[in-house]
């Protein structure tokens, strides 16, 4: 039993297998899903005895969590006095257990993802759901997804150092963690699942993190789902729908206004943030005064309070919707602006996308009143305004267009709206430009410190670890008594060796100390580390090989037995050896055929040779010729010339003889 376990955690640590990632996507899945549930809770506990109980004011709620209308009184003073004491407790509560929850917690996975290889501290989880439900339980503006983002990573992360999973598995567990939580908390997989994708960069996209997102994202969704109910949060909205396109301008002048408004809301926001740092106070202290601030707003705009989405949910009414001074619907989304500055860039706990989403329907609420005032022809109605307004606003400043369409879409219930959507989205994009809400954002995956030695060494893309593999120098077996294992070792002058058992099958490595130690070669005292695998990609394994402390790591086969080793020095031999040969993998096909690149050296036997003569395997297809700058389709009688680049389509297993056609010093069969 003890074995299987261990081979377990070797398959689970290593393999590269969609059965390995949907079986952790599962367990963060499920892990998320009551995370999820927990802090929700607690978030409606602290709403309902601080704001509520204390204050007196009983925030609206959209139709899924209660469907509640404002209350017809403003806030009363003591309000201010309540959101001010949230801060100050939650200020605490965060400097003195974990200052990483402070302020909104995307942006804090992100930089996790990117800098610390996926890394975040599990103390921060219980501090973050703890302070984030105080802060808007209080009546912070703040979203639950930045919260739900970071503890989801947390548990992402935690998971991934239980089971000893490499930095690269474990920023995918890490991303995907974050969008089941995202995923969960606002009922809407899907864009959970693309968000954890797309809101890592600014230009670029994590495809490896989709699998495992989308998994954990149904899972925790449907754990859920089954405590709080399936229904969307704003309802489902069958009336709403893309009726004509005269009403595409109306679209693309709020497109238009979001962007602009998106721009104001991230500088007011870190502009507020650094405010609040120069200040001469402590830490701990200045959620207190972000949240008076917040309060003392929220007296005039009760709006400013709490997340928000009742007042979305209201204000989709248009007999709400006008029953408001277009004076103050104008105001609104710098209100909501200014309100989440206070409290969350003041360092209180809580997300920027929620209250980003309600800033966009604040200013879709605003567009609807100017055009109906104005009796503009081809207006739309103010629920679709509101909607578009949603997803272009934060969709253009964070740079997750597609993720916050379909998140507003499965939020709504209503797909029908994506095309007028699109229009709004791609012009508020390009009003944002590079400016992003997002401040651990990089560019693009060539600018991540993630990925900087992927691209440092491109050609690495195209090759596997049995390009690089050599064979070990010693190899130790279970039951060697010590003193020999000792003795071998410092013969080889190694530092650790692999150790296998009677089948020759992996169990880890050990290392010359533990031996000096005298410790028994039994299962306890070897090292279960990394391992490769022959068909892994080299620049994947390049950055686990020099994390080890050896140095190098042991390449196992499908059934656990050891087939070699994998080395710097064997990884740099195989890239010079690409890079000589020009030869390299573009793309993988299947799983059993690669597109190799080759380019023809003057010295290769290839030369003057038709393609009909050269007896390649039976496997291989040249697909196409460059020569000079033309392309030739080629034929059996067509000649191969120095400086050609053949693309050919071959099995993996006979990729490595194709190669050899065409080198340098290969022979090439006499035509019979």
């Amino acid at each position: 039993m003890r074995r299987l376990t261990i081979r377990f955690l070797i398959w689970l640590r290593s393999s590269s297998s969609l059965a390995r990632w949907g079986l952790l996507a599962l367990i963060v899945g499920i892990i998320v899903g009551f995370g999820a549930i927990l802090f929700y809770w607690l978030l409606e506990q602290s709403t309902h005895w601080l704001l509520a109980g204390i204050g007196g004011y009983e925030p609206p709620a959209p139709y899924a969590e209660g469907n509640r209308s404002p209350s017809d009184s403003l806030p009363s003073w003591i309000v201010p006095l309540v959101v001010a004491a949230g801060g100050l407790v939650s200020g605490i509560l965060v400097q003195r257990s974990a200052p990483e929850a402070a302020g909104h917690g995307t942006d804090a996975a992100i930089e996790a993802f990117h800098y610390r290889e996926g890394r975040v501290r599990l103390q921060i989880v219980p501090v973050k759901v703890l302070a984030s439900a105080i802060t808007i339980g209080s009546g912070g503006s703040g979203g639950r997804e930045g919260p739900t983002a970071q503890i989801a990573a947390g548990l992402g992360s935690f998971l991934a150092e239980i089971v000893r999973l490499r930095p690269a598995d474990r920023r995918i567990l890490l991303a995907a963690g974050m969008g089941a939580g995202i995923g969960a908390i606002f009922r809407a997989p899907l864009g959970g699942a693309v968000l954890a994708a797309e809101i890592l960069y600014v230009h670029d996209f994590e495809a490896a993190v989709l699998f495992p997102a989308f998994l954990a994202s149904i899972v925790a969704f449907a754990i859920y789902g089954s405590w709080f109910g399936w229904e969307p949060i704003f309802g489902s909205r069958p009336d709403l729908r893309f009726a004509s396109a005269v009403e595409l301008p109306a679209y693309a002048g709020l497109g238009l206004l979001c962007g602009l408004v998106g721009i104001v809301y991230a500088k007011t926001f870190y502009g507020v943030e650094r405010g609040f740092r120069r200040l001469p106070l402590p830490a701990w202290l200045r959620p207190a005064l972000g949240g008076l601030l917040t309060g003392l707003l929220g007296l005039a705009f009760p709006q400013a309070l709490g997340t928000g989405y009742g007042w979305v949910q209201w204000l989709m009414d248009p007999a709400n919707a006008a029953a408001i001074s277009l004076g103050i619907l104008l105001l609104l989304p710098f209100v909501k602006i200014l309100a989440t500055a206070c409290s969350i860039g003041s360092g209180g706990s809580g997300g920027i996308f929620g209250p980003g989403v309600v800033i966009g329907a604040f200013v879709g609420v605003a567009w609807w009143r100017i055009l109906t005032d104005l009796g503009v022809p081809g207006t739309p109605g103010v629920a679709p305004l509101v909607i578009i307004g949603m997803m272009a606003l934060f969709g253009s400043i964070a740079h997750a267009s597609l993720a916050t369409m379909l998140m507003v879409a499965e939020m709504t219930g209503n797909l029908s709206l994506l095309a007028p959507a699109m229009l709004a989205v791609g012009i508020a994009s390009l009003v944002v430009g590079n400016q992003t809400i997002y401040r651990n954002q990089v560019p693009r995956r060539a600018d991540s410190p993630a990925f900087r030695l992927q691209y440092s060494f491109p050609l690495l893309r195209g090759l596997q670890v049995r390009d690089a593999k050599e064979a070990p120098p010693l190899v130790l077996r279970l039951g060697m008594p010590t003193a020999e294992a000792l003795r071998q070792v410092e013969s080889a002058g190694l530092s650790a060796a692999p150790v296998v058992d009677a089948q020759d099958r992996l169990v880890g490595i050990v290392f010359r100390e533990r031996l000096r130690e005298g410790v028994r070669l039994d299962e306890r005292s070897v090292e279960r580390g990394p391992t490769a695998h022959e068909t892994e990609q080299l620049d994947d394994v390049f950055q686990r090989v020099i994390e080890q402390p050896s140095q190098w790591l042991p390449v196992v086969g499908e059934d656990g037995t050891l087939q070699g080793i994998v080395t710097p020095r064997g990884i740099l031999a195989a890239y010079r050896r690409a890079s000589r040969d020009a030869v390299r993998h573009l793309e993988w096909v299947t799983t059993e055929q690669v597109l190799l690149d080759v380019s023809v050296p003057s010295s290769s036997p290839s030369v003057g040779r038709a393609l009909k003569d050269l007896r390649l395997p039976s496997d291989a297809l040249v697909i196409a010729i460059r020569r000079g700058g033309t392309t030739l389709v080629p034929r059996g009688d067509t000649r191969i010339e120095a400086g050609d680049r053949l693309t050919i389509l071959v099995k993996v297993a006979s990729a490595e003889r194709v190669r050899e056609f065409f080198g340098d010093h290969q022979v090439v069969d006499e035509p019979s």
